[in-house]
């Protein structure tokens, strides 16, 4: 999600074979945040044959344009990590071919898309959200925010990073949340702010509210964000950050010893719905091992694999989440969410809209 936090290590699996049809190499194409525990993926190549390579390349964003630009001849022969804000834009680049895999039929309905084509396969499921350092707030007496009203309150002020909505999911999720919240123009949405044009009055205030634009995911929680253990690391010196609401999580799994409670918390009310999916690519070269790899990341083993690796909630039904997990990452219970159809007649517009009113 990713999409889903890099934070958490990848698999790169022993490179071997790309070549031509009959190769015993599957190879997935992926954001730099695939994760996946070596047992649960060995145990998969054991049963079917095929040895796993996978390539990582960049945010969610840049991975989906270099597969669009390179799908005549793709890189591998599955892409993962296409979510529900740039998933039109694969589609309508024909960068998938049809296959309906084994256990689509045990992902909760509300997951499911292009149920007529089958072009893609819901994976995962995660919302964008706002992170703010606990720390930072108590050792100041100042209540966290809590809503997008609240980030563009003069005691917020140079206090939030988020990422670029043209070149990271991320950034783009929360650009999407803004939108459905404040709509194009007018008043907002179950909210207290004046919009004074849609989303575009409201990023008016949060940039003349001192928010810090960065390139990538990485970069705004591993080396700007205060409350995360790269982010210490690295003298980040802001404490409210665009990423998801199974962050937390992530800094009590890898913190030694555990801590009883997250240093890091999440605003409820800056929420956006992320849903990943994969694919198989149009030209992919072992399109059989395409398809084999594609019902393992349905499978229930892959499913529950995913929460302590890759920080983020199954689509399929049935799956179990470690407690850990769900108790210091819950998903949103009211996140924002867009039509499909709206972001596809409005993204690249808006894109384009933010980067005018925000990066100039």
């Amino acid at each position: 999600m990713v999409g889903t936090l890099a934070a958490c290590g990848s698999s790169s699996d022993d490179a071997g074979d790309s070549g031509a049809g009959g190769s015993k190499t599957v190879t997935l194409v992926s954001h730099d945040s695939w994760a996946a525990s070596k047992d649960v993926v060995a145990a998969f190549e054991k049963e079917s044959g095929y040895k796993v390579r996978v390539l990582e390349d960049g945010d969610a964003g840049q991975a989906v344009n270099k597969a669009i630009l390179t799908k005549d001849n793709p890189q591998g022969d599955v892409f993962f990590g296409v979510d529900n804000t740039l998933l039109s834009r694969a589609l309508d680049n024909d960068l998938f071919q049809p296959y309906e895999a084994k256990g689509s039929d045990q992902v909760r309905p509300e997951y499911r898309t292009d149920q007529d084509k089958h072009r893609v396969t819901p994976v995962d499921t995660g919302d964008i959200c706002v992170n703010y350092d606990k720390a930072y707030f108590d050792q100041r007496g100042l209540t966290p925010p809590k809503s997008f009203d609240d980030l563009v309150k003069p005691e917020y002020k140079d206090l939030l990073v988020t990422e670029n909505a043209g070149s990271s999911s991320p950034g783009l999720g929360f650009l999407l949340g803004t939108a459905a919240q404040y709509g194009d123009g007018g008043t907002s949405r179950s909210s207290e702010v004046e919009s004074g044009g849609g989303w575009q009055g409201y990023w008016k205030k949060l940039k003349a509210n001192g928010v810090k634009v960065v390139d990538s995911w990485e970069q705004a929680y591993n080396e700007e964000f205060s409350g995360s253990a790269g982010g210490k690391k690295a003298k980040g010196d802001r404490p409210l950050v665009v990423s998801y609401a199974s962050s937390p999580p992530v800094e009590v799994v890898y913190a030694d010893p555990q801590p009883d409670t997250a240093p890091t918390g999440v605003a409820d009310g800056t929420c956006f719905r992320q849903v990943e999916y994969a694919g198989l690519l149009g030209n992919a070269k072992n399109p059989e091992g395409g398809k084999a790899l594609l019902d393992f990341l349905l499978s229930k083993s892959f499913q529950e694999d995913m929460p302590l690796n890759m920080f983020v909630y199954p689509v399929r039904e049935g799956a179990q989440v470690p407690e850990v997990f769900s108790k210091f990452g819950p998903q949103a219970k009211d996140p924002q969410t867009l039509d499909p159809a709206k972001i596809a007649d409005n993204r690249d517009q808006w894109v384009k809209s933010w980067t005018s009113l925000v990066l100039k």
